[in-house]
């Protein structure tokens, strides 16, 4: 890679889950077991929806701003069969490292007990947690869309930029993720993926991305960008914000990949 790519990782303000949590550790609510979650009312379907979408937010949001900024409405205005379930995945459970568990057993596998097909939405740091989920239990959801999400510290991205890249770094030498690590453990499952065999491509979890073109993290999103297939991320102006984020959903949803019929 490059030097000015290499300046622009450094560049970008990355910080890692220790030390965001280290920052507001005096901010982060308390966690509830089970996890909060909110279901807005009004779906296409008389009953179950074939799909739910589980929504988590970033580092300092609620989740009603999934409602106030419009996600949950370009869903229904679209009439997409799919039922909705919008995680309080708060920073809280980062600091106590328990959301992977939480969204696990209070929102997926009963989800999944239901019939449901799930996709997971994150935004900034709730994107972070999509991947960390899927790192761990691939088999357990159906798709990842990743809105400007958070992936990982500085060092760990500058080390896969000495490297020469992604796939470069997997093959090179390099510390084996830790359970202090999920940054790592992300990357490690990532340049996996790439890596199988292009055979297997179908078989494998769908992940889209979407980030503004002047986000803080848009350095790190050009590193995801290459390890995914083609027409899987998308770039719009805007930086880390809702005045990006609400576009991106709207093109994704435009993609047609959620069923209209509920059967």
């Amino acid at each position: 890679m490059n030097p000015p790519r290499r300046r622009m990782l450094r560049g970008a303000g990355l910080f890692g889950i220790a030390g965001l949590a280290g920052c507001s550790i005096f901010m982060a609510r308390p966690t509830t077991i089970p996890m909060d979650v909110l279901r807005p009312p009004g779906t296409a379907c008389p009953g179950r929806a074939p799909v739910l979408l589980v929504m988590l937010p970033g580092a300092y949001s609620r989740p009603v701003e999934f409602i106030d900024e419009g996600y949950v409405a370009a869903v229904r205005s679209r009439g997409l069969a799919a039922d909705i379930a919008i995680a309080d995945a708060h920073l809280g459970y980062f600091n106590d490292r328990s959301v992977l568990t939480r969204l696990r057993e209070d929102v997926v596998l009963p989800a999944r007990a239901q019939g449901y097909r799930i996709w997971f939405v994150g935004i900034s740091l709730g994107g972070f947690a999509a991947l960390g989920y899927a790192a761990r239990h691939e088999d357990e959801v159906d798709g990842l869309v990743l809105i400007a999400p958070y992936l990982g510290r500085r060092q760990l991205l500058d080390e896969i930029d000495a490297a020469g890249g992604p796939m470069a770094w997997r093959s090179s030498p390099h510390a084996a993720p830790t359970e202090d690590e999920p940054e790592r453990r992300v990357w490690e499952w990532l340049t996996a993926r790439a890596a199988a065999p292009e055979a297997a491509a179908t078989a494998r979890l769908p992940i889209y991305l979407g980030h503004g073109s002047g986000d803080r993290f848009a350095a790190s999103h050009g590193v995801l960008a290459s390890v995914l297939p083609a027409g899987r991320s998308e770039q719009v102006p805007g930086g880390h914000d809702w005045s990006a984020w609400r576009p991106l959903w709207a093109n994704w949803l435009d993609r047609g990949l959620l069923p209209t019929d509920c059967g």
